[in-house]
């Protein structure tokens, strides 16, 4: 038997009447928002620019503990993976390769989380031989290690 959700849990998880939590319909419409941004831009190298300077804004908008990590992550992921493009999804940054997304920062206080998370769609090459490999990892630093091992799983979602 599981135990009732908290009351903070509440406007997060409780669906209202349409079917979804406050936080989701916010990312719902920060993702329309995007959408509708992308449609007005175009394509080309000054959409890419513009993209870029989004993601930057909304790391600069995180609370500071959030912040630091999304700089680190952008900061590693554009590194290893110069490729990816820097684009807004759901109202966090994220990194696409041709278009799709390949993989994404969370803002844990965003989420009402306790940590941060970053997570890899199917467009990322993690695939692993035993048939079961993790696709989101729990952020609360990023040091050395954590660096060194972010850039070899971004590496091999691009490879």
């Amino acid at each position: 038997m599981s135990a009732a959700p908290k009351a903070d849990d509440d406007k997060q998880s409780a669906s209202s009447g349409d079917g979804f939590s406050d936080v989701e319909r916010a990312a719902i419409k920060e993702r329309a928002a995007e959408l509708r941004g992308a449609a007005r831009r175009g394509r080309g190298t000054g959409k890419a620019a513009a993209d870029e300077r989004d993601v930057l804004a909304k790391i600069a908008e995180m609370a500071p503990p959030d912040r630091a990590l999304a700089e680190r992550v952008h900061a590693v992921v554009t590194a290893a993976a110069p490729e990816l493009a820097p684009k807004l999804w759901y109202g966090q940054p994220a990194y696409a390769r041709a278009g799709k997304v390949v993989c994404f920062f969370r803002s844990g206080r965003a989420d009402k989380e306790r940590y941060s998370s970053l997570g890899f769609t199917v467009e990322a090459n993690l695939d692993d031989d035993d048939g079961m490999w993790p696709t989101a990892y729990a952020l609360t630093t990023l040091g050395e290690a954590g660096e060194a091992a972010l850039t070899e799983l971004v590496k091999k979602a691009v490879s």
